[in-house]
């Protein structure tokens, strides 16, 4: 009788442990925060940078609604992510990196990416709508463009590099419309060549990550359209049109009358160490795989950063 009762003691603790196992794990912050990539954020100061160079930062009004423009972006940003992380979710799986990625591991589940997703992208078209209606356009314009590239447009050689890069155009001139000033050519022209930079680092990475794939899948679709050569090209390229158009901004004569100072071509030399700097990351250490986390975590890069803010704030705001 007592052997009976311990045997029906130790099936109903099988049991209940069986179901507890079963149970349905809530999905925890940590892994959302992820999701919506919180770190890739800092993109959007890119709006910012109108006010800086017009020597309007300090104009609380005008940094308010900027930063609630910054905002509204990261909303939506956040739920572009989301959906290209939908799309990708099983070549993801197949990635080194990218397979730690939520809904590619499965710590996320899909209809909580879907509630995300709406959220977010309703919660910053709203938030947009209310700082300014062409600001509203222009976000919705990002979408659309982002919508495009996550369901196939990605998979175009170059057509890929330009969308990226035109969405931090977009950024920069947001942040003009919302602070009411003009984007002049030469910041237009920087901006694009900067995120076009990046972009094809980031795409060199893709490219030695799928040269090692001992599975013969393609990580990336637009890279059987490149090789190294080419990239590494196009980099070099790069970052010479970078240097010497950052240099004529600095000494033309609109950019010295408009901050009456001949001393911006000082802030040069914190942009060639920064570039080369980043060239080192790309060809030497191999390691181009997120430019956010790189100049995030990269001390001589975050250096060079802080540095050419510190000389242009002197500049443009003491002298």
């Amino acid at each position: 009788m007592e052997a009976a009762e311990n045997k029906n003691v130790l099936m109903n603790s099988v049991l209940m442990g069986s179901t507890a196992t079963v149970k349905p794990q809530a999905t925890s912050l940590s892994a959302v925060i992820k999701l919506i990539r919180v770190k890739q954020w800092v993109k959007n100061l890119f709006l910012f940078i109108p006010s800086f160079f017009a020597g309007h930062l300090f104009i609380s009004r005008e940094l308010f609604m900027v930063l609630l423009g910054a905002l509204a972006f990261s909303f939506v940003a956040s739920g572009v992510y989301v959906i290209n992380d939908y799309r990708d979710r099983e070549v993801d799986k197949l990635h080194p990196k990218k397979k730690l990625r939520p809904l590619a591991s499965g710590e996320v589940k899909l209809p909580t990416a879907w509630a995300l997703m709406i959220g977010l992208i309703t919660a910053g078209l709203f938030l947009a709508a209310s700082v300014n209606m062409i600001f509203f356009y222009l976000l919705a314009a990002y979408l659309v463009l982002n919508l495009g590239y996550s369901f196939g447009l990605k998979h175009i050689p170059i057509l890929d590099l330009f969308i990226v890069s035109l969405g931090f155009l977009i950024r920069v001139y947001s942040g003009g419309v919302i602070a009411g000033l003009e984007v002049t050519h030469w910041l237009s022209l920087m901006v694009l060549l900067l995120a076009l930079f990046l972009i094809l680092a980031k795409r060199r990475d893709d490219l030695l990550i799928n040269g090692k794939n001992k599975n013969g899948v393609v990580i990336r679709k637009s890279t059987t359209k490149y090789n190294l050569t080419y990239i590494n090209s196009c980099i070099t390229l790069l970052s010479a049109v970078i240097i010497v158009a950052y240099i004529m901004y600095t000494v033309s004569p609109e950019v010295t009358e408009r901050f009456q100072s001949d001393y911006l071509f000082i802030t040069t030399i914190f942009v060639i160490a920064g570039i080369m700097r980043y060239l080192q990351i790309v060809f030497v250490e191999k390691n181009s795989g997120s430019p956010t986390n790189i100049f995030i975590k990269d001390r001589f890069i975050l250096s060079t950063i802080v540095c050419w803010i510190i000389s242009f704030y002197i500049i443009i705001y003491a002298l």
